[in-house]
């Protein structure tokens, strides 16, 4: 017997459902529809709303679509949103107010994404030059600076979390947190307190095969070390390490069934998915006629991510991209398998992370799996379904606590020589060394005054 749709995760079967009387059948629908209830997150009534401000000046369009996701489902539950962007507002809720800043620096039309590929640092070499040219226009703009003006009316701010320092003026002194639609990086980890191991925890840029050999080990430690050093080198700010430990919480990209597992902190809530969603219906008919007359040979679906618009993929065999960003867990969702085709940036990483995990195959633009998918699919959906209840507790949460300085980790505050325990292992090699010379010298008194004779011989 079915008692929910077999498709749903919270489908029960029963062998032995026909031996079940009626008063036991109520008891369990009754205790499924409590577990349901549990299941689904549902918040308590809001109190009153919150004004919350959204900043990714220097986002790409796959980051903004992860923003504007968490956006909805705040504007869903009652509050305010505004959020400042680089792209045309694509929100319907009226509590959501977007303002376009109009700088076009970080437009990937003005961008020849292949020299992010060949670059190194993955693209990182060509943001110093955009960036700091961004930053110099940004606060010129008049909606801008009223926003900055205002800031302090806000009940809380949020900040794309990967190269938006540009708009850390506005959280100083103010509650604020992140969203890293980049995914769980490493260095943004450390900062929270929370050091990711390199024996197992990719870096930013690279992703290697799964488990990392000796190899791949050392280039994912120096990955980790040089990293750091590169992104301080060409975007210190004297007090960004500081305020970016001051972040209340973090909302991050990552899904346990896609990306590694990991340890997370408090103030780390995984949100992955929150993007994802039932497919809607085609919107010309034309195509899905062109779909459905395709028979048994099915369609095969290429994308390009956020830099093209998209199509529902329900109906899709497989799903052909280079955007492996936020577009890998769309299709995944819909348990249909990716062909990654990665350019630059995190791609090539994130690529990798879905060949690792067996729903997909990396193309390298010189070279060219249904139930891996599925089991993907059925984990996602086990959880996606929380997500968007998830973010927006956390979120209430933060504010509700004034930054709920509670959820930070005591590690954030520490140096690295702190961390890593450097001074206590310098003062035990000192005390060791100081120990080994006073007992070597009161050896060498107590054997000359015991054998005087062999002491003088060997001297001469």
């Amino acid at each position: 017997m079915h008692w929910a749709d077999p498709s749903s995760p919270l489908c029960l079967q029963s062998p032995r459902s026909s031996y079940c009387t009626n008063k036991m059948r109520v008891a369990l629908m009754v205790l499924l529809v409590a577990l349901v209830g549990v299941s689904l997150g549902k918040l308590a009534p809001l109190e009153k709303p919150y004004k919350i401000l959204m900043l990714l000046p220097a986002g790409s369009r796959s980051h903004k679509v992860f923003f504007m996701s968490v956006a909805d489902a705040l504007a869903e539950r009652g509050h305010k949103v505004v959020m400042l962007s680089g792209y045309p507002a694509s929100s319907k809720n009226p509590n959501v107010l977007e303002i376009n800043h109009g700088l076009k620096e970080f437009d990937v039309k003005n961008m020849n994404l292949f020299d992010f590929r060949n670059d190194p640092t993955g693209g990182f070499s060509i943001l110093v030059d955009i960036l700091p040219a961004m930053a110099k226009k940004l606060y010129k703009i008049p909606q801008v600076m009223d926003l900055y003006h205002k800031r302090k009316t806000f009940d809380l701010i949020i900040v794309d979390q990967l190269m938006n320092e540009m708009i850390y003026p506005f959280v100083h002194e103010l509650t604020y947190m992140t969203i890293a639609a980049f995914g769980m990086d490493a260095c943004h980890s450390a900062v929270l307190g929370n050091v990711q191991n390199p024996a197992y925890v990719s870096g930013m840029l690279e992703e290697y095969p799964s488990p990392l050999s000796l190899k791949h080990r050392f280039l994912n430690l120096m990955q980790h070390i040089l990293m750091p050093f590169y992104c301080w080198r060409h975007w210190s700010v004297v007090p960004k390490i500081q305020k970016e430990r001051n972040q209340s919480l973090t909302l991050i990209n990552s899904h346990f069934s896609i990306d590694v597992a990991v340890p997370l902190l408090p103030s780390q809530v995984a949100v992955g998915a929150i993007h994802c969603r039932p497919a809607n219906p085609f919107r010309r008919w034309e195509l899905e006629a062109w779909i459905s007359g395709a028979g048994p040979e099915g369609v095969v679906y290429f994308s390009l991510g956020t830099v093209a618009s998209r199509s529902p993929q329900r109906k899709c065999l497989v799903f052909i991209t280079t955007e492996v960003f936020s577009a890998p867990k769309s299709p995944l969702y819909h348990a249909t398998p990716v062909v990654a085709l990665p350019i630059f940036a995190d791609q090539p990483k994130n690529a990798m992370t879905i060949q690792k995990r067996g729903v997909g195959v990396v193309l390298v633009w010189e070279e060219l799996y249904k139930r891996n998918a599925e089991q993907v699919r059925n984990t996602v959906r086990d959880t996606a379904g929380h997500t968007k209840e998830r973010a927006v507790y956390w979120t209430e949460y933060v504010v509700r606590h004034q930054g709920a300085p509670a959820l930070r980790s005591p590690a954030a505050k520490l140096s690295w020589v702190e961390f890593l325990l450097l001074d206590v292992l310098l003062v035990l090699h000192v005390v060791v060394y100081v120990a080994f010379c006073v007992l070597s010298r009161v050896v060498r008194a107590v054997k000359g005054r015991l054998f005087p004779g062999s002491s003088k011989k060997k001297r001469d």
